[in-house]
C-alpha cells in the first residue's frame, strides 16, 4: 500500500484517515520524509510546526 501525506498536517500514513490529526484529506502526490524522533530537540519539528514525533513529508500537493 502506498504512503499517503495529510494535506493538513503532512504525516504519512498507509490508513485512509490521519491518526495525527484526523483529517481524511490525503494526497499520494508529496515530496520529501523527514522524521522527527525528539520534538522537543528537532529544529526542524519548530520550522515545520510539528507537534508529535513521526515520518513527514516535506510537501504536499
Amino acid at each position: 500500500m502506498a504512503l499517503k501525506a495529510c494535506k493538513v498536517c503532512n504525516y504519512l500514513t498507509e490508513e485512509r484517515k490521519c491518526p495525527m490529526c484526523g483529517s481524511e484529506d490525503l494526497s499520494l502526490k508529496w515530496k520529501g520524509v523527514v522524521i522527527i524522533s525528539d520534538k522537543e530537540k528537532s529544529k526542524i519539528a519548530e520550522a515545520m510546526n510539528i507537534g508529535k514525533n513521526g515520518k513527514y513529508a516535506i510537501s504536499v500537493e
